[in-house]
């Protein structure tokens, strides 16, 4: 049976998931530590047991990205891949590859330093949401709903003047009802969908508590999240939609390392089964 290994710097829930469902279909499991693992230049594949794929699953955007790296440099099938790893974990990348490939996404401002973001707040007006271009479950996501509150978060951004403060990432607020739509895509099918219910502010995240829901996933859904997967280059992804009240479905950000233990309650199919049998099938053909 194939090797099937898993990559974490933290244990989360989704992670014991994916290594016993991959043990129960029979697989040689391991789980590696990409804190204690060490790679260089001089590095061959043979001086590590990676097995025959390896399903990458840091909690750190920057090391799972790094890690990464260094496994296709190893030439160790890994999914995600490096290039989907990155397009999909800054969010600026992946609205510039959504609109490119003719995805529904909201409208979405870039400036470089605050007197610029302030001129794009003023002549597009008030809503907008502001995001850190790498994040995730909400943090830093903020509604600026009148120039004082964005000069105050500015400001903070001024003092704060970390290496990616001086990227300002400023999307319309999308008019929807009070709640998203989590998708989990694998390879070329959509396996799962749930709505995300806003606990009474704008965001939805499960982090957040957010309570999952079922959502029937249609057609015109199933479309649009294969057009995201395609556009930020494929393979284990959660995509992120919102129901604008005009456009109908838009899509605002995809996941590469994605979680899903508020999904798989609410699931019909398996997600670990699915997640271990397309990086397995992939990587033994």
């Amino acid at each position: 049976m194939p090797k099937f290994r898993i990559v974490f710097d933290r244990v989360r829930l989704e992670e014991k998931m994916l290594e016993e469902k991959a043990i129960e279909l029979g697989h040689d499991t391991k789980m590696i530590d990409a804190k204690t693992t060490n790679i260089s230049t001089e590095s061959k594949k043979s001086d590590f047991d990676f097995g025959d794929v390896v399903l990458e699953r840091c909690v750190s955007y920057f090391r799972g990205l790094h890690f990464t790296a260094c496994l296709e440099f190893l030439d160790v099938p890994v999914f995600n891949r490096l290039e989907v790893a990155n397009n999909c974990g800054n969010k600026m990348f992946t609205s510039l590859l959504l609109k490119k490939h003719n995805v529904p996404t909201p409208k979405t401002y870039f400036s470089f330093s605050s007197e610029s973001a302030v001129e794009t707040l003023d002549r597009q007006g008030y809503p907008l949401v502001i995001k850190p271009i790498i994040g995730s479950w909400g943090r830093g996501v903020i509604l600026l709903k009148d120039r004082e509150t964005a000069d105050a978060i500015l400001e903070v951004r001024e003092i704060t003047d970390g290496p990616l403060d001086r990227i300002f990432y400023l999307q319309e607020a999308v008019k929807r009802p009070p709640r998203d739509i989590r998708v989990i895509s694998v390879g070329d099918q959509v396996i799962a969908a749930m709505y995300r219910t806003s606990t009474g502010g704008f965001k939805t995240n499960i982090a957040l508590g957010a309570e999952p829901v079922p959502c029937e996933i249609t057609k015109e859904l199933e479309d649009v999240c294969m057009k995201a997967s395609k556009a930020v280059g494929g393979g284990i992804l959660g995509i992120d939609i919102m129901e604008d009240e005009k456009r109908g479905f838009v899509v605002h950000e995809v996941n590469n390392t994605v979680e899903f233990k508020g999904l798989a309650k609410v699931a019909k199919r398996n997600i670990p089964k699915e997640i271990v049998e397309y990086a397995v099938n992939l990587a033994v053909r």
